[in-house]
């Protein structure tokens, strides 16, 4: 291909764009306006009796001048709501190129000019480089090439992603290196990517969270979620066990706070687990099955090497445990000690057998999540306001400037992959009944698998143990 469209080209000029383009609206309209203000004079006008018997019309002149300047401001301002997209884009080139100039990412030259109307000469900078950097909007994506000309600055070229996300309020989700370009991918305006709790339906072992955001919990199997008090995190967790539920999936809930999750009893008996106890009881039975699981896998006859439960029709089992270091907190250190094994055990071999953690903790404090427990948790969720420390706790050392925001549902994700985005819990109506919408959810699918017995196709029972949900403690 001999030429393909890159997007607009960052000019020297663009770094006053937002000025010229409101200058550009408002001069037209306020000159139309002083004009039929002005026309009656103008038709009738004679420029010789005008000139030996001039007249100032100050009322006329105050009143078209202020009434223009209003139309006109006016005008500026409709176009911002109207085309509020468009202004948007045109800031962001505005930032490019303030950025080019304040990093001085170009190169530049006295020359000397004649002057106007005269022999003199005078001397004026000259622009001589200016990189070549390419914005463009697709699908809710901005693409920004910056060409690769062997210029001094390509080194820097090269690590301007951190500057750019934070610079145009985006999250840099791909830095891709192509013919002559290194080519860098953010996300443009991630809340319009916010789906509804009737959108986060689990399907062949991903759990769609936001448009371009998914947890792959067969690839990834256990997630943390973090967040202070009323920054979404119950919410959160409820949507996916209600997700979980309607997969047809064995749902354990651990609440030691007794809290929102506890309520779940009555539509979940004998699969919430709130005291001590019930909660020792309930990850030792997860290890357990999981173990006898694994086991059976093993002697089914269509057993196949690097396959998981979901190939031999098995069943997923979601275990929830919110609050886990302020449990961690009431145990004496035998206790804590089992408590620590049990969870070591699920996070590091229940990928293969299906036994995934969902974990919930106001800060993930690495005293209660040592020996590499925090590490397999590669899907991580801050929801709410957090400090650095509880950012650092939760994401490591990573180059994301976090900002902190008082929306309900939002914060932060980290889908495996290192790279660190911002996100957004699925909508949550106001008064949404979520006790009814998992006892519809519980039903249909027994109605279903009830069918599905009457006409013949029963899978093979789980092996998961249904000894996990015996009575709570």
């Amino acid at each position: 291909m001999l030429w393909k469209y890159r997007g607009i080209r960052i000019r020297p000029r663009h770094k006053n764009i937002i000025m010229i383009t409101g200058v550009l609206i408002f001069v037209p309209v306020f000159l139309i306006s002083m004009f039929f203000f002005w026309k009656d004079h103008f038709i009738h006008l004679d420029i010789v009796k005008t000139v030996k018997h001039f007249e100032w019309n100050v009322p006329l002149i105050i009143t078209s001048f202020l009434c223009s300047v209003l139309i006109a401001s006016v005008s500026v301002v409709l176009a911002y709501f109207l085309l509020f997209d468009v202004y948007k884009k045109m800031l962001h080139r505005q930032k490019i190129a303030r950025m080019i100039f304040s990093n001085k990412f170009y190169e530049k030259e006295n020359v000397k000019t004649r002057k106007i109307f005269s022999k003199e000469t005078d001397t004026r900078e000259k622009i001589t480089y200016f990189p070549k950097i390419y914005y463009r909007v697709i699908d809710n994506y901005i693409y920004i090439r910056i060409a690769m000309d062997m210029n001094r600055f390509q080194n820097r070229f090269l690590d301007l992603g951190k500057d750019l996300e934070n610079g145009l309020f985006c999250d840099l989700v791909g830095k891709e290196i192509e013919e002559g370009f290194v080519c860098f991918k953010l996300l443009y305006d991630v809340e319009k990517n916010r789906i509804s709790i009737d959108d986060a339906v689990a399907e062949n072992g991903v759990l769609p969270l936001m448009k371009h955001i998914s947890w792959k919990f067969d690839k990834l199997p256990h997630m943390l979620i973090s967040g202070g008090t009323g920054g979404g995190k119950t919410y959160f967790m409820l949507t996916i066990i209600k997700a979980c539920v309607q997969l047809g999936a064995d749902v354990n809930i651990l609440d030691p706070k007794n809290a929102d999750l506890a309520d779940l009893e009555e539509v979940l008996p004998k699969k919430v687990y709130s005291r001590k106890n019930g909660i020792l009881m309930c990850l030792r039975k997860s290890v357990d099955g999981m173990m006898t699981r694994m086991d059976e896998m093993k002697k089914m006859p269509n057993y196949k090497t690097g396959e998981n439960y979901a190939y031999l029709g098995l069943k997923p089992v979601f275990i929830f445990f919110d609050e886990y270091v302020a449990f961690m907190d009431l145990l004496d250190m035998k206790e804590r000690n089992d408590a620590l094994s049990y969870m070591k055990q699920l996070v590091m071999l229940g990928r293969q057998a299906g036994y995934f953690l969902v974990l919930g903790a106001q800060r993930p404090d690495a005293k209660y999540l040592a020996d590499g427990i925090r590490d397999q948790f590669s899907f991580r969720v801050s929801l709410g306001l957090m400090s650095d420390t509880g950012y650092g706790m939760m994401f490591g050392d990573c180059d994301k400037a976090f900002v902190n925001k008082k929306i309900e549902g939002r914060g932060y994700a980290d889908m495996g992959t290192g790279t660190v985005l911002e996100f957004y819990s699925p909508f949550v109506p106001r008064g949404y009944d979520f006790m009814s919408s998992i006892k519809e959810s519980l039903a249909g699918f027994k109605g279903s698998a009830a069918t599905s017995v009457a006409s013949g196709s029963e899978k093979r029972p789980d092996a998961s143990g249904e000894g996990v949900s015996e009575a709570n403690d």
